[in-house]
């Protein structure tokens, strides 16, 4: 059973999905061609100068460089599919309506999400340098930060799953939740019905998914199974059999607010492999974040942003805010706690920003953990140059990979990071699914956003980066554990390592941002 399951991810996985929506349409754009080049010479003008505009508009677009690249090379090795593809992705209405959408939505919902003045200058009595990146995050991002909030991190997913339990049975009010993936099994069967006895009790329950689960996990008649529940369902971005750049756009968020009070964010979904009470590739390594108190305000819009995409009337927001924490006298608040989302359909990529942010300010060390590695000239710019000035950078990276086109792409890049000074280990035990930066002992983000281009440019993703909190150095000690548990790659293992996989990866790299 579990080998045909494998089968069916594979089959009907989003890569595989990708690959037939990219084969169809080059398939229309083949046969758009074939019927013009019956005009040879009209034609071959005509697809000249599109050629030249394209190439001008690509060099001069504010985009990322290796998307410029991945762009470029299709338009001169393949001219004429090359750029009706640009053409094409360029005037997608799908993926337009949806940044207008969004945009009127966060700018409106920005007036419940103010600056606390006093928490800023409190800051940058600590640190300038900290309270100068609060101050991005808020005028780009729209994201303040808060004091008095209490965080507790999780080393792993089963842990997560203990404490959402024991948090969603206190729910009075209501329950948001925003998952990437949600497969039937015992995780989802517990969630789900004290989700249905929680509505029984009066509590408004709100569920959304991204619509990859659509294709396997789930079917899509679920929303209305849940809504029989008195569950309010909603599937983000449904995939379809229709040619669109839109369903690029993944919403790769984990996301649970309950009552305005109490959140969780980081890699863990809603299926078993997570909570390793079903093995898939060895033990999964997962991590996780809960905050309770101010902060929590700012992952309740976030939800409710994305939800409103959809709706002809955004929420009451006021409805779902609350600035009242008695249950935190006494407890461990201090640090800073800066909750934040990252949208594909802005031109602020402050997932990377974010990361780029630490590895420039770190003095002592950035541990990372993360399951894949496909970097941009600017990421791999910066680490390196984080080792080479004496800071030690190390990345935990999973032994036994879940993709491994992922594992050959991400091979590609240890020798030059290794040779700069970063150093490599492999998780022995299993997979690392965990999205992890912690450094020098003060700060650390603990999210949904991986090293690779789909998380940082293409997914829409979220994270919790906290400042001088407990939970810093509860994360930097899972790591070290972690690290206990890891091979270090050296530059002989880099050489050893299968020369076909080596070419297989190098050839990947040329498509690295679509992957």
């Amino acid at each position: 059973m579990k080998k045909i399951k494998q089968l069916f991810r594979l089959i009907f996985g989003r890569t595989m999905i990708v690959f037939l929506f990219l084969l169809i349409q080059i398939l229309i754009l083949y046969y758009t061609v074939n019927y013009f080049s019956s005009y040879y010479e009209a034609f071959y003008t005509v697809n000249i100068i599109l050629s030249v505009v394209v190439m001008i508009c690509i060099i001069n677009d504010k985009s990322n460089t290796a998307f410029k690249l991945a762009w470029m090379i299709p338009v001169l090795a393949m001219p004429v599919f090359g750029t009706l593809m640009y053409i094409y992705v360029k005037l997608e209405l799908g993926t337009k309506i949806m940044r207008r959408r969004l945009s009127d939505i966060i700018q409106r919902s920005n007036a419940y999400l103010p600056q606390d003045s006093k928490t800023l200058v409190k800051l940058g009595d600590i640190d300038e340098g900290e309270r100068n990146f609060a101050v991005y995050m808020k005028d780009k991002a729209f994201f303040p930060v808060y004091d008095d909030t209490e965080t507790k991190y999780f080393p792993l997913g089963e842990d997560k799953f203990k404490a959402m339990l024991e948090e969603l049975e206190k729910a009075q009010k209501f329950i948001f939740m925003e998952y990437f993936i949600v497969e039937e099994g015992f995780m989802w069967n517990e969630i789900l019905e004290l989700l249905k006895r929680k509505v029984k009790e009066g509590v408004e329950v709100r569920f959304m998914y991204d619509g990859t689960c659509t294709v396997m996990l789930l079917p899509v008649s679920y929303p209305k199974k849940l809504a029989s529940y008195g569950i309010k369902c909603k599937v983000f971005s449904p995939l379809r059999p229709v040619l669109s750049t839109v369903q690029n756009n993944r919403d790769h968020r984990k996301i649970l607010v309950i009552d305005g009070k109490v959140a969780f964010t980081g890699g863990v979904n809603l299926a078993d492999e997570y909570i390793n009470k079903y093995e898939r590739f060895g033990h999964w390594k997962d991590t996780a974040i809960m905050i309770r108190g101010k902060a929590v305000r700012s992952f309740t819009v976030m939800f409710l942003q994305n939800w409103n995409i959809t709706e002809k009337n955004d929420d009451v927001y006021s409805d779902y805010i609350t600035d009242d924490f008695p249950e935190l006298e006494g407890k461990n608040t201090s640090g800073f706690v800066i909750p934040y989302s990252d949208s594909p359909l802005d031109k602020e990529n402050v997932g990377q920003n974010v990361y780029l942010d630490i590895l420039y300010r770190a003095r002592k060390y950035v541990h990372i953990m993360t399951p894949y590695l496909i970097l941009d000239d600017e990421m791999m710019t910066a680490l390196t140059y984080a080792a080479k000035r004496g800071v030690e950078v190390i990345i935990i990276m999973p032994h036994i990979p879940d993709k491994k086109y992922a594992y050959l792409l991400a091979r590609t890049y240890y020798a030059d990071l290794i040779e700069a000074g970063v150093k490599i280990y492999e998780y022995t035990s299993g997979f690392v699914h965990a999205k992890v930066f912690v450094s020098d002992d003060i700060r650390a983000v603990v999210g949904s956003i991986n090293l690779d281009y789909r998380s940082l440019f293409l997914h829409f993703e979220c994270a919790a980066y906290t400042y001088g909190t407990s939970s810093v150095y509860e994360t930097e000690k899972d790591f070290r554990l972690t690290l206990e548990k890891s091979t270090e790659i050296t530059l002989e293992d880099c050489r050893k390592f299968c020369l076909f996989k080596r070419i297989i990866g190098r050839i990947l790299r040329i498509i690295a941002p679509l992957m």
